[in-house]
């Protein structure tokens, strides 16, 4: 018997529970006693006859599903066989409890996978985190069977020690960077969850605690050692993915000379823009937030998009959060750049402050592998801001360095803002838990040059010898609009290949006098945050933006706001 039931089975004539295959292999109906809920696909119209079957046969019909010829219904588990028998019944499933997925598909949205198919994927290139340290992790080594690392160096400028991630920010910045799903693959996995670069190295230099507080002095000492190991480790980009409030011009700001000073050694810096976007202490609705080092004209600033869980572009919006420009004082166009940066998937750090506070940003396995339950999982994390958004350009960077290892940081940064994609909406509107709405203008100011597009990205061969300093921006009192104004000596200055119409687009979404060149880029008759900003209340008066904050305190890596811990709506 036991030897024809083992026949039966291969054949597919029975389930794994010994009934006739009608009924879905999930299906327990083993206890007599308990009731299942099913749906029930008939051959033949579903009708009043056979809707009384479920109350003949002691359950109860939940709803009629006419576009698939089924009921769903709750049955006693003892019933399961015979109604299996029925003729008319072509089959009969578990109803399967359904949720929407974690997975932010951002490495789909700004297609890294194109890339992927030639071969990029960052081998060779070294990116500097310089963050709260970086995790061992199996996404993190050089294959599947995770052999060896490709964290190559680690060093801690605070007290502490240890280079390993107490915060749990540093691992995950670094798995949007370069983790290789190692975790994730396989044929039980439905999704592999992977960073962009997923064969670049990281360069492990901890400046932030377990709280991810940290200081000025710890990330000059690490910048300063990321250019002193540039050679031996290829560093070709420095992510930082951490800020801090403006408090001088950026001249006067070491955080901006120290990274003028990896630029000017060939090293692309990428900086988040910061998480204020929502600051409106002074009336200025989240303009002129952008943070320090991120203020500097010579790095590459990113704001956050959400890519609202599709690897469609077409829906993705602007996280209300994301800083905005110009920057304080010098009125810098930040951020260059935007990227996905919501709700974010990438590398768990275990024990860490970030996970354990946070418990409901685990990742559901679930979400990932298949006929798994949705216990959280012990190797993805969610978070959301521009530190994501940074990681995520941070890994483009490296699949354009490996590509033309000799581009200099200016003309990488010029590549990617110039290729960027230039289709918004003029506007979107957030509303949080709370129920505050918060609008957002899809003005240079909040997008800078564009969305990431990788694909576009490679495929360009413009190279220039010109620097790529952001554009600055002055307020004209007579006409009342805010005109670009270009260094002559930036590509994107008089050169006809990257004029300003290149870089920032001429689409009517920037206002009807946006047309760049010497043109305003704003004025009255836009829809954009103008009134906020260039005014004499707002934030270029007297009164200070940052209010009393700590100059690091938890306001280092953006974590303390829950917008930007566990994504906006």
């Amino acid at each position: 018997m036991h030897r024809i039931l083992t026949l039966l089975l291969v054949a597919g004539s029975f389930n794994v529970y010994g009934a006739p295959s009608k009924v879905s292999r999930d299906l327990d109906y083993s206890s007599a006693s308990t009731a299942v809920d099913v749906i029930v696909e008939y051959k033949v119209g579903v009708t009043a006859p056979t809707a009384q079957q479920f109350v003949s046969r002691g359950g109860i019909l939940r709803r009629s599903l006419a576009l698939v010829n089924a009921y769903a219904a709750s049955l006693p588990a003892s019933s399961i066989e015979a109604l299996a028998n029925d003729p008319n019944v072509a089959f009969i499933s578990k109803d399967r409890p359904v949720r929407g997925l974690a997975l932010d598909y951002g490495v789909e949205t700004v297609n890294a996978p194109s890339a992927w198919h030639y071969g990029y994927v960052g081998t060779g290139i070294g990116v500097a985190v310089i963050d709260s340290g970086v995790d061992a992790h199996p996404d993190l080594g050089n294959g599947s069977n995770d052999q060896g690392s490709r964290v190559v160096y680690s060093e801690s400028f605070i007290a502490d020690p240890a280079t390993n991630d107490p915060f749990g920010h540093g691992t995950h910045v670094a798995g949007l960077i370069a983790g290789n799903g190692a975790a994730s693959s396989g044929n039980s996995f439905r999704y592999t969850v992977r960073g962009i670069a997923p064969g670049a190295n990281i360069i492990n230099l901890r400046v932030l605690d377990e709280r991810g507080n940290g200081s000025d002095s710890a990330v000059i000492a690490a910048i300063s050692r990321a250019i002193e190991l540039k050679g031996r480790f290829n560093i070709r980009i420095i992510n930082l993915s951490l800020g801090r409030p403006i408090y001088d011009g950026y001249q006067n700001d070491l955080l901006c000379k120290a990274v003028e000073k990896a630029w000017q050694a060939g090293i692309l810096v990428i900086v988040a823009a910061g998480n204020d976007g929502r600051n409106n202490l002074t009336g200025n609705d989240g303009y002129a937030t952008v943070n320090s080092p991120a203020n500097d004209p010579l790095v590459l600033t990113v704001g956050a998009m959400k890519t609202q869980g599709t690897s469609a572009r077409v829906d993705d919006l602007i996280a209300s959060y994301s800083s905005k420009g110009p920057t304080l004082y010098d009125h810098v166009v930040k951020p260059d750049l935007v990227a996905p940066g919501n709700r974010a998937v990438s590398l768990y750090a275990d024990p860490a402050y970030l996970e354990s506070t946070y418990p409901g940003n685990g990742v559901p396995v679930s979400d990932y592998k298949a006929n798994s339950n949705a216990h959280a999982s012990q190797d993805y994390f969610t978070l959301s801001g521009t530190s994501m958004s940074a990681a995520v350009v941070s890994g483009a960077a490296a699949l354009i360095l490996q590509r033309e290892p000799g581009l200099t940081p200016d003309a990488v940064k010029a590549r990617l803002m110039k290729t960027a994609s230039k289709t918004f909406p003029a506007s979107s509107v957030t509303v949080d838990v709370s129920g505050t709405a918060y609008r957002s203008q899809y003005d240079l100011f909040t997008i800078g040059a564009g969305y990431l597009d990788i694909a576009a990205a490679l495929a360009s061969t413009d190279l220039t010898a010109g620097s790529a300093l952001s554009p600055f921006v002055t307020f004209d009192p007579v006409t009342g609009n805010v005109y670009l104004v270009s260094d002559q000596s930036a590509v994107w200055g008089t050169s006809a290949v990257w004029g300003t119409s290149a870089v920032w687009g001429t689409s009517a979404v920037w206002g009807t006098t946006a047309v760049w060149g010497t043109s305003a880029v704003w004025g009255t008759s836009t829809t954009a945050g103008f009134n906020t900003v260039w005014t004499n209340t707002a934030v270029w008066g007297t009164s200070a933006v940052w209010g009393t904050s700590a100059v690091w305190g938890t306001t280092a890596v953006w974590g303390t706001e829950s917008t930007t811990i566990t994504g906006e709506n």
